[in-house]
């Protein structure tokens, strides 16, 4: 597929990141919640049992984002970047609005149980398009020479929705008491995100689509069918590479962020402090490293970040289990760093290693199948881990095991690109 070139404005950049910040934003926001809405909507008398299922209703969400990357990827792919775009980020901000209104366990019993996790279903599948779909739309419209900055965009987005994820319910921390957070409280996140959705969608109807010739004007078998049935390999390979960025991300942000204060005594207050902080520094630093992968290359930056991890993943998983704060943010802010070089380059690398006239579809099944196998049940598998050994350093093995998988695929980075250029499959 030929691309011809599209100018790149900084509206195109808004309005291609706008929704990226409602879907992490959202999701942050839900894990932040995690201990307040696991009383609300799976009471229990054991506080763990209501922490893990609201932490499995978490994964359920990102376990429907398969499902949606086979609807989005072939409305990317046949139809155009745009109408998915429009589609997805409307179907999460009705879920947003949805959780907001929703009964709670006290009032309709199980039934709103069942209600949150199909919410959070069609959410799932809702955002399986938005993170790569707004992806491939800017890396196509960038020139060559900056393609690496223009992707880490969709990573600054993405942690800005994160930080505003742990910032509302920091401020509601402030300005609401914890007997006021547990009645009504933990709805107001939530409606901000549907208005926030509400705000991209208009940004998004003058976007400009990207200029592909063959979208919706070759007649082929669905392009999920014909990615799965062509590219197979490159999708698994897509899913190993992200596998330690998911890793890192959920364990050290969410499952480590119930912890310190379930298990450590650190106040909320404090968890989400140095969370904000780290989350805005991976937030620049995305960006930063995508200006520096356009000049140095992916994989040298991809190896940087995966040998920095092996070596140092244990003794910053130390420093997180200190009584002293700083010595908390210490190590979290050197995960930080390594997880900031996985964010920054995926969807610069997923995007180039695609073959063109199927991107949307494969970049969707790699990202999100990994997002989904090892991304959102990583607290539900850290949490399990820990109460099954007795063991606070089992979730650093995993993370170190998982980064060790990854090697592989890194070392074939250029190889990969290569072969997408040439039209071969991977």
């Amino acid at each position: 597929m030929e691309e011809t070139p599209t100018k790149m404005t900084p509206r195109t950049v808004l309005a291609a990141t706008s929704g990226n910040v409602l879907e992490w934003y959202d999701f942050t926001a839900y894990s932040f919640l995690a201990p307040i809405l696991g009383h609300v909507f799976f009471p229990s008398e054991d506080h763990f049992a209501s922490l893990l299922a609201a932490f499995a209703v978490l994964a359920v969400g990102y376990l429907a984002r398969p499902f949606g990357s086979v609807i989005f990827g072939h409305i990317g792919d046949r139809i155009g970047r745009k109408p998915a775009l429009m589609i997805s980020v409307i179907l999460m901000g009705s879920g947003s609005l949805a959780i907001a209104v929703l009964p709670t366990h006290a009032q309709i019993g199980v039934a709103a149980s069942i209600l949150l996790v199909a919410i959070r279903v069609i959410q799932g599948m809702s955002v399986a398009g938005e993170y790569t779909t707004s992806g491939v739309l800017l890396v196509e419209q960038a020139d060559r020479k900056s393609r690496g900055f223009i992707g880490g965009w969709i990573a600054f987005a993405m942690m800005l929705g994160c930080v505003a994820g742990s910032g509302v319910p920091a401020l509601l921390g402030t300005f609401l008491t914890e007997d006021q957070i547990h009645a009504w409280g933990w709805r107001i996140p939530f409606l901000i995100g549907s208005l926030a959705a509400l705000y991209s969608a208009i940004l998004r109807a003058s976007i400009t689509e990207s200029s592909l010739e063959a979208v919706a004007t070759e007649p082929m078998s669905s392009p999920i069918v014909a990615a799965v049935r062509d590219h197979w390999r490159l999708m698994l390979q897509m899913v190993v590479l992200l596998i330690p960025t998911a890793v890192i991300y959920f364990v050290v942000f969410v499952y480590a962020a119930s912890y310190l204060t379930g298990e450590m005594g650190f106040t909320t207050g404090q968890a989400l402090d140095i969370t904000t902080i780290n989350l805005i520094l991976i937030a620049f630093l995305a960006l930063l490293v995508g200006k520096l992968s356009d000049r140095f290359g992916r994989r040298s930056l991809f190896l940087f970040g995966a040998v920095g991890t092996i070596l140092f993943a244990w003794p910053f998983w130390w420093l997180m289990h200190q009584e002293n704060i700083y010595l908390v943010f210490l190590g979290q802010l050197g995960f930080s760093i390594f997880n900031a070089i996985g964010w920054g380059l995926s969807i610069t690398v997923l995007v180039e290693m695609a073959p063109p006239r199927l991107r949307c579809s494969t970049v969707a099944l790699g990202y999100n199948m990994s997002m989904a196998l090892f991304g959102g049940t990583t607290p539900v598998v850290a949490t399990y881990l820990v109460s099954r050994t007795g063991d606070d350093y089992t979730p650093v093995y995993y993370v170190i095991a998982a980064t060790v998988a990854s090697l592989f695929v890194i070392w074939r980075i250029p190889k990969l690109i290569a072969r997408a250029n040439a039209g071969e499959p991977a």
